[in-house]
């Protein structure tokens, strides 16, 4: 299995620091919160996507991660396979504080669409015109053979050219993108 795919690039996101290929590409000051930490390094790409801006964290997260590793790459049939250990807990939480206080209930429909951990990927998809596969898989660590086992049968069946995977993980301000494309 897979012993004839080649990682092709790698991004790493994680202590406000983004790493693409174990080159430092853009760092964060101090001890920023994550949300403004995603805003600066989103403004360093210089791209017009006013959407980044409504996204949750992990979202935002997954969609840095996959800006700063495609970046100069062609996306045709380019397939997606996502992990991460909390799914969208953190969203899930936000949008259980806006509903449980009888006072002051307001479920925000903004919220409420990113309670699904595959919405990030979605968000990837839609950015880049991906038309393949994907899929989000939830596991107390990255599926290793899981994950490799779909990305060889993706490859191998031409169902992709490539593929751009990873663990995307985000909860409570703990955050780490991991990504390689395939």
């Amino acid at each position: 299995m897979l012993e004839k795919i080649n990682v092709q690039k790698t991004c790493i996101i994680e202590g406000h620091q983004i790493v693409v290929d174990d080159k430092l590409v853009w760092s964060g000051a101090g001890a920023l919160p994550f949300s403004d930490f995603a805003k600066e390094a989103f403004l360093q790409l210089k791209i017009d996507y006013p959407k980044f801006y409504k996204m949750d964290a992990l979202s935002k997260l997954a969609f840095l991660a996959a800006e700063y590793i495609l970046q100069g790459e062609d996306t045709d049939e380019l397939a997606l396979v996502l992990a991460n250990k909390s799914a969208s807990l953190d969203t899930d939480v936000k949008h259980q504080e806006s509903i449980q206080d009888a006072d002051h209930f307001y479920p925000r429909p903004a919220t409420f669409v990113y309670t699904l951990a595959n919405i990030c990927a979605g968000e990837i998809g839609i950015r880049h015109g991906l038309q393949t596969e994907n899929v989000f898989f939830v596991a107390e660590e990255f599926p290793t053979e899981t994950v490799y086992s779909y990305v060889d049968y993706l490859l191998k069946s031409g169902k992709a050219k490539r593929v751009l995977c990873g663990w995307v993980e985000y909860f409570q301000e703990e955050y780490r993108a991991l990504l390689y494309i395939f």
